[in-house]
Order: C-alpha cells, then sequence, then structure tokens
C-alpha cells in the first residue's frame, strides 16, 4: 500500500498543537530542523518493514530537499515527497478543487490533523485517517487500522 503522510500538524508540531516531539540533538538546533513527532520514526519503519511504501503529502511549500533532509536528520527515509508546488500543478491538470488529491499520485492512504481534508476525501474517494494533536497513542492507532484495512474514504 502507498500511504502518505501530511507535515505541518501532523509530524510537525505548529504553535497550537500539543503533542510529544522526538528531542532535536545539538546538530538539528543549530541547523534550525523542526520538532518530529514522537514515535514516527517507529512508524514509518514499522509500516516500510511491513512492505508499504511510505512518504510525505504536503500543502506546505517547503522543497522536497528540505523535507528530505529534515527526515534523514531524524533517520526516516521516505519513498516519495508531493510539495504543494507539484501537488497544484497536478490538481490544475486534472481539474480538482481541493487541498488535496489523493488519487492524483496513486496514494492508497492519506494521514493528515485536517478535518477538511477528511471531507475531501469523503467527497473525492480516497481513504483518510485523521489525527489529532493530543492522541498519544496515534503511531499504534495508525498501525492498527493499517493492519485491519479500516479507514475512512
Amino acid at each position: 500500500m502507498k500511504i502518505s503522510f501530511d507535515l505541518d500538524g501532523t509530524l510537525i508540531p505548529s504553535d497550537k498543537d500539543e503533542f510529544a516531539v522526538v528531542p532535536r540533538n545539538y546538530v538539528q538546533k543549530i541547523c534550525r530542523i523542526e520538532e518530529l513527532r514522537f514515535d514516527s520514526q517507529e512508524l514509518f519503519r514499522q509500516l516500510q518493514l511491513a512492505g508499504h511504501q511510505v512518504g510525505i503529502y504536503t500543502t506546505s511549500y517547503r522543497s522536497k530537499l528540505r523535507i528530505r533532509c529534515h527526515l534523514l536528520s531524524y533517520g526516516i527515509w521516505v519513498d516519495f515527497i508531493i510539495n504543494e508546488k507539484l501537488n497544484r500543478k497536478r490538481l490544475a491538470e486534472l481539474g480538482i478543487s481541493a487541498s488535496k488529491y489523493a488519487k492524483a499520485f496513486d496514494i492508497d492512504l492519506h494521514i493528515d490533523d485536517s478535518p477538511g481534508v477528511a471531507k475531501e476525501g469523503e467527497r473525492l474517494e480516497f481513504n483518510t485517517i485523521i489525527i489529532k494533536g493530543d492522541q498519544s497513542n496515534w503511531a499504534a492507532e495508525i498501525m492498527r487500522k493499517v493492519a485491519d484495512n479500516r479507514f475512512q474514504c
């Protein structure tokens, strides 16, 4: 299965988010590497060991290189990265009016924090799992839903 994750509010905290993060090392702090949600590293590893392709689908304008370096600094390798530049181009080609459309990139499941993305998933018929900022067991819940093929479409 091809699985994507949002960045802001899902894997990377914003000012309003209240979830545990991986402690940054000295180099990450000096290089201004953003914090990462706790358990992200293990979740990505488990999903990839289970044979899934795992990547990022974000509406952020961060470059693919910046996103890749950010994740690599935490020991995470992703199979693909879709940033807003690529997203806007593809959705325009398809004539789709939405913030995200996972089917445009052959993504089977998208994980996000936005209820609006869940509504787009329902409307455009792509699978989503929406996690909350205060959800401490988020990684285990995702693994359970992926294993059981239980997610919203």
